[in-house]
């Protein structure tokens, strides 16, 4: 085909919790983890593979619920479950979608679980408390046709770069491509080894969470842009000036490498870079994401006839119920191929 977590908040009937909320909503990354949330976080990592941003995100989600709980003069160990209740009744209060309440109670339920489980405690106060009730929505995306205003727009910025622009400018445009061909996410994306390239660079082996494996195929603008990238990388490395580190050295594991404290291009300054090409293809950067276009992938995928079993894998989902997400997709498709092949289609539609 040419054409990817927060804090928490609640509330009771005590003095303490006229404490304006934003102590509990914001992120107070000014907290040292508590000994027993490190554990937990551990676990996560070792046992479940969790990645860097949710093992943070679960931290800051616990540590938002131990400030609540200290409150009351009790330990993150000793909380009860009315004091859970009372935590979401807070986020209640304060407007929180359902769907970051929902979150916020999930770190929580798999910290207790943990704890019962490690003997800390013997009971687990989180196990009776019910999660917001959540409403489907469906995924957001673009259609083919803005898909191939962003490449062409990415295109025409390679066709204007000189020297060191060039390279940044078929960097976006290698990373759009290829983000487009395999659906991957984009922690995933930016965190590709050079390695990751399979054989005749045709195939990507991409490490998904939990440590998952799996090969996928580029498609053929997506091999032509990352021979363009990599042709251009390696003449930087041969002499080209290089202001923006693109290539940073010879030596770099990574397929995007940068400067910056990780070795690679950032997620945040992919989603930047793809708001910049949406406002010069004429599309509203709002809508324009790297986990939109995971999301334009799998839809389009599906409108053309590709199976949901093969779209999960494509996707690294470990649960085809993942992926169901995409089942408004297939209800149309199927809608369609009744509507050309069954010999009384019209009569059925008339009759409808």
């Amino acid at each position: 085909m040419a054409a990817a977590e927060g804090s928490s908040a609640a509330g009771v009937e005590t003095e303490a919790e006229s404490e304006p909320m934003g102590r509990i909503r914001g992120d107070d990354q000014s907290q040292t983890r508590l000994p027993v949330v490190e554990r937990f976080l551990e676990m996560l990592s070792a046992e479940r593979g969790a990645s860097v941003n949710t093992l943070d995100a679960y931290s800051r989600d616990l540590m938002s619920f131990a400030s609540f709980v200290h409150r009351r003069d009790r330990s993150l160990e000793q909380a009860t479950t009315d004091d859970i209740r009372n935590f979401i009744g807070r986020m209640v209060e304060e407007g929180l979608a359902a769907s970051s309440r929902a979150r916020r109670l999930s770190a929580i339920k798999q910290f207790y679980r943990f704890l019962l489980t490690d003997r800390v405690r013997s009971d687990d106060p989180a196990a009776m408390v019910g999660g917001p009730k959540r409403e489907a929505a469906l995924p957001k995306t673009l259609t083919i046709d803005e898909i191939d205003l962003l490449l062409q727009a990415a295109r025409r910025r390679v066709d204007e770069s000189r020297n060191g622009q060039r390279l940044k400018a078929l960097r976006l445009y290698c990373l759009l491509e290829i983000l487009y061909a395999t659906g991957m996410r984009v922690s995933e994306l930016v965190a590709l080894a050079r390695s990751a390239l399979v054989g005749d660079e045709r195939t990507l082996m991409i490490k998904g969470k939990g440590g998952r494996q799996r090969m996928v195929p580029l498609s053929a603008p997506a091999q032509e842009a990352l021979v363009l990238y990599l042709g251009e990388r390696d003449a930087v490395l041969g002499g080209v000036s290089d202001p923006h580190g693109l290539a940073a050295g010879a030596a770099s594991p990574w397929l995007f490498p940068s400067w910056g404290q990780q070795g690679h291009l950032t997620r945040q300054r992919l989603a930047q870079e793809l708001k910049i090409l949406a406002i010069q293809a004429g599309i509203e950067p709002s809508r324009v994401s790297p986990h939109v276009l995971r999301h334009a992938f799998a839809s389009h995928m599906l409108e053309r006839g590709a199976d949901l079993r093969s779209v999960q894998k494509l996707l690294g989902h470990a649960d085809i119920s993942t992926t169901q997400v995409y089942t408004h997709v297939l209800e149309g498709r199927l809608r369609q191929i009744v509507h050309e092949n069954h010999p009384l289609a019209e009569s059925l539609v008339t009759e409808a």
